[in-house]
């Protein structure tokens, strides 16, 4: 992985979160956009995302919330 928080979850990369969550690189980026997702951290120019937030962003953007 890219890195890890204070808390010890890695940290991904927008490809690779795209990959993990079978859609394309510019959902990640329209997550962002929306507010669905935010990056964690930064590496040079590449933002950095935890893995629990990449999912939670797909079930909040395809509608299965966390039971609200």
């Amino acid at each position: 992985m890219n890195g890890a928080t204070n808390s010890g979850a890695p940290l991904i990369t927008g490809e690779l979160a795209a990959a993990e969550a079978g859609v394309a690189p510019a959902t990640i980026r329209k997550w962002v956009q929306l507010g669905h997702l935010s990056a964690a951290s930064r590496q040079g120019r590449r933002l950095l995302y935890r893995l629990e937030d990449v999912f939670a962003a797909e079930r909040l953007a395809h509608g299965r919330g966390t039971g609200r």
